[in-house]
C-alpha cells in the first residue's frame, strides 16, 4: 500500500481518537474536582445521562453506518454492471460495418482500461474521468451516424441500447462515488455528539472514582475506528475502502486476448 495513503489513514485515525480521548480526560478531572467539592454528586443520577448520551451516540453512529454501507453496496453492484455492459457492447460491436467495429472495440479496451486506474491510482482520476466520457461520447456520436444510416436495423438498435446502458451506468457511478457524500453537518454534528458523549462519560468515571488510563484508551479506540470506517466508505478515492476490482481485471484480459486474436486474423498473408 501506498505510504501515503498510510499516513492519511493514521492521521485521519489519530484525528479521530483524539476527538473521543481528550474530552473523557477533561470530563474526567472535572468530575473529579466537583466529587470531591460534594458528595452529593455520588447519588446523582450521571449514570442515566451517560447512558441516555450513549444511547443516542450508538443510534446515531448506526443510522450513518447504514448509510455508507448501502451506498458501498451500491458501488460494488454498478461495477458488476459495467463489466456486463462493457462486455456486451464490445460483442454486440462485432455486429458493426468497418471502421465502426474496429474503433468501438478499440475504445471499449481503452475505456476498461481507464476504469482499472480509476480504482488504483487517485492521481489519475481527473484525466481518466476526462477520457472516459470523451470516449463515450465518441461511442454515442457512432450510434447517431448508424441510425442516420438505417433506422430499422435491428443490429444498429441492439448497438444502440448497449451504449445508452453503457452511459446510464457512468453517470451513475459517477454520481454515487463522487456526489452522494454524507453532508458535512452531519459529520460536524456526529462529532458534537460524541465530544459531549465522552465528556459526559469522562466525568462519571471522575465522580464515581472508577476511571483507569487502559479504560479510557479503549473506549477512544473503539468508537474512533468506528468512526473511522463510516469515513473511508463515505470517501472512497481515499483509497481505504476500494471495490474488489477483479471483474473488471479479467474482463480486462479477456478484452485484449480478443482484440489481440481479431488483429492477428486482420493481417495479411505473406505467403499470397
Amino acid at each position: 500500500m501506498d505510504i501515503s495513503l498510510l499516513l492519511r489513514a493514521a492521521g485521519t485515525f489519530l484525528f479521530l481518537f483524539l476527538i473521543v480521548l481528550i474530552p473523557v480526560y477533561l470530563g474526567q478531572r472535572y468530575g473529579i474536582s466537583h466529587g470531591k467539592k460534594s458528595a452529593d454528586l455520588q447519588n446523582a443520577p450521571v449514570g442515566t445521562v451517560v447512558a441516555a448520551a450513549f444511547g443516542t451516540l450508538a443510534f446515531f453512529l448506526a443510522f450513518i453506518f447504514q448509510i455508507v454501507a448501502s451506498r458501498y453496496i451500491d458501488r460494488k453492484e454498478l461495477l458488476l454492471e459495467e463489466v456486463t455492459n462493457i462486455r456486451t457492447t464490445y460483442l454486440r460491436a462485432g455486429l458493426l460495418q468497418e471502421p465502426f467495429r474496429s474503433n468501438t472495440r478499440s475504445l471499449l479496451v481503452e475505456y476498461t482500461d481507464l476504469r482499472i486506474e480509476i480504482g488504483r491510482d487517485a492521481e489519475k482520476l481527473a484525466f481518466a474521468l476526462s477520457r472516459s466520457q470523451e470516449i463515450l461520447d465518441t461511442l454515442w456520436a457512432y450510434t447517431e451516424k448508424l441510425a442516420a444510416q438505417d433506422r430499422s436495423s435491428e443490429v444498429y438498435s441492439l448497438f444502440t441500447t448497449s451504449i445508452n446502458d453503457l452511459v446510464d451506468n457512468y453517470n451513475h457511478r459517477i454520481t454515487t462515488t463522487f456526489d452522494y457524500r454524507l453532508p458535512p453537518m452531519i459529520l460536524l454534528i456526529l462529532l458534537i455528539v460524541a465530544f459531549f458523549s465522552m465528556y459526559a462519560q469522562g466525568y462519571h468515571f471522575g465522580v464515581s472514582g472508577k476511571g483507569s488510563l487502559r479504560i479510557n484508551n479503549i473506549l477512544a479506540f473503539v468508537f474512533a475506528i468506528v468512526m473511522f470506517l463510516i469515513i473511508t466508505l463515505d470517501r472512497p478515492e481515499t483509497g481505504l475502502a476500494k471495490l474488489n476490482q477483479k471483474p473488471m481485471i479479467t474482463l480486462q484480459k479477456q478484452l485484449h486476448v480478443m482484440q489481440s486474436k481479431e488483429n492477428n486474423t486482420h493481417l495479411p498473408n505473406p505467403e499470397e
